[in-house]
């Protein structure tokens, strides 16, 4: 999976919910740092957030995967 395609979609769906990078990583339970480094496709999130973070973004793992 390509990691700035995969930040991109988060960062594409965060701001469709007018969240900040600080609220999405207060709803899931990671820093703003590590939304950022997503965002950025530095990393990728450990699939035991992918739930969590689909949930906060209202959207399925289908839709963040696809």
């Amino acid at each position: 999976m390509d990691s700035k395609a995969f930040g991109t979609r988060i960062q594409l769906y965060r701001v469709r919910g007018k969240m900040t990078q600080k609220e999405l990583a207060e709803k899931i339970g990671v820093s703003d740092k590590t939304i950022s480094k997503w965002e950025c496709g530095n990393s990728i999130p450990d699939i035991s957030y992918l739930e969590a973070l689909c949930n906060s973004l209202d959207i399925s793992v289908n839709e963040l995967l696809s």
